[in-house]
């Protein structure tokens, strides 16, 4: 009963935090394409790479139960789920560990993690994913730790519901074979969750052949060469992009890394198949985030992210660093951390010369501080005529066709540059 009021408390400290962080004006890449489709209250009827069917038709439920406005309910959305993902990270960890410090310790460490700080503050689909994957995480560990077989089940349910959010999720397809494998014994409850799982990963396919889509239709987007850019790099840009996803790595766990391998080759040594289940969707999901050809590649790693903090739990959960116990709170200064290099980076000629190059959509303090409040809108920028040295024709035309449908609402210029 504790650990679930810990949970609790939890879930509601991070909705404060994520709340009081949230963007002030819609912000920059897809947000305001998700805003516009929500207001508009089109459910989606196919999906696609880009369309993210369930993630839209949950924003606009929220809209229709609560009659807030596009804005609103999915800011409640993002914010709420991100809130619940930190909750379940704790659990996930309580169930390896049993240490209530260590959980703890971990769900902040995960929390305060900039990637998934920075996607719990903006309109993206990234927080609602991370929840429907970490619960996926949560039962495979359960069937692990707690021998309940019902979580066998809902592994590949709740695998399976987290490809109508996001595609990219097919990439962890292999650890959840490597995981019924494991559990080859429990006949019924196996096959139970790999009948659900193919249910709900063809049921895609299913809706979108019946509209006229193409096979291939959930993997793709219209006007989209990302994979075919992906195969085309040079190696030195591979080396690029393996030495920046090793950056995005301390820059969201800073020293817990350490923890985060000591933990890996711990759980190696204790729980072969566990190990081989999480190094599965590790490795995949990892690989695939590091050489995808995508400027925001970042958001792709949430997944591993969640992985990695596991691993950290794990770490810090041996008893030789019991005596950390009486220094766990100092996970609650890691925002000073990114507030520190934020000031360090303007020390720099490199750094204050970004600054000023990306001041269009607010410098340092959009790439570098996972806090969003007071930031640059897109809509106040596309109203304004301002110009962007970055291409975002996608962006203009999204926002400028939401600005219409507010215009027709009768909201003035004005009005709409304060959204």
């Amino acid at each position: 009963m504790l650990k679930n009021l810990y949970a609790v408390f939890i879930f509601f400290i991070f909705l404060a935090i994520y709340y009081a962080g949230s963007f002030t004006r819609i912000p920059f890449a897809d947000c305001v394409g998700f805003v516009h489709t929500v207001e508009l209250g089109k459910y989606a009827t196919v999906a696609t790479a880009i369309t993210h069917f369930l993630y839209v038709n949950t924003g606009i439920l929220i809209k229709d139960i609560t009659g807030l406005d596009a804005i609103a309910a999915s800011r409640l959305l993002i914010v709420g789920s991100a809130a619940a993902t930190v909750s379940v990270i704790y659990l996930t960890v309580k169930s390896i560990t049993k240490k209530e410090w260590v959980s703890i310790t971990t769900a902040f460490v995960f929390g305060f993690s900039f990637s998934f700080w920075r996607n719990a503050e903006i309109v993206e689909v990234y927080t609602y994913n991370a929840l429907w994957v970490s619960l996926f995480f949560f039962s495979m560990v359960k069937s692990f730790t707690e021998n309940k077989k019902v979580y066998i089940i809902l592994s590949g349910l709740f695998l399976g519901i987290s490809l109508w959010l996001h595609i990219q999720n097919v990439l962890m397809i292999p650890a959840l074979f490597v995981f019924l494998y494991y559990f080859k014994e429990e006949k019924k409850y196996v096959y139970s969750s790999l009948f659900i799982f193919l249910f709900l990963f063809l049921a895609i396919n299913i809706l979108n052949l019946a509209q006229g889509l193409p096979l291939n239709s959930p993997y793709t987007a219209e006007g989209g060469r990302w994979i075919q850019e992906t195969f085309k790099k040079t190696p030195k840009q591979y080396l690029i992009d393996f030495v920046q996803s090793v950056a995005y790595l301390v820059y969201n766990f800073n020293i817990f890394i350490v923890f985060g391998i000591i933990g890996m080759i711990q759980l190696y040594k204790s729980d072969k198949k566990m190990f081989f289940v999480f190094f599965t969707a590790a490795v995949c999901v990892y690989g695939f985030s590091t050489f995808y050809a995508v400027s925001d590649n970042y958001v792709f790693f949430i997944p591993f992210n969640m992985i990695f903090a596991l691993s950290i739990g794990y770490g810090l959960a041996l008893p030789k660093y019991a005596r950390l116990k009486k220094f766990s709170w100092l996970c609650l200064l890691i925002p000073l951390g990114y507030f520190a290099v934020y000031k360090a980076a303007f020390l720099t000629e490199p750094g204050r010369k970004f600054h000023e190059a990306k001041m269009y959509k607010g410098g340092l303090d959009y790439y570098m501080l996972p806090w969003m409040n007071n930031n640059v809108g897109i809509l106040e920028f596309i109203i304004e005529k301002k110009k962007s040295p970055d291409p975002m024709h996608w962006m203009i035309n999204g926002a400028r066709d939401y600005i219409e449908l507010l215009k027709s609402k009768g909201y003035t210029e004005e009005e709409i540059k304060k959204l």
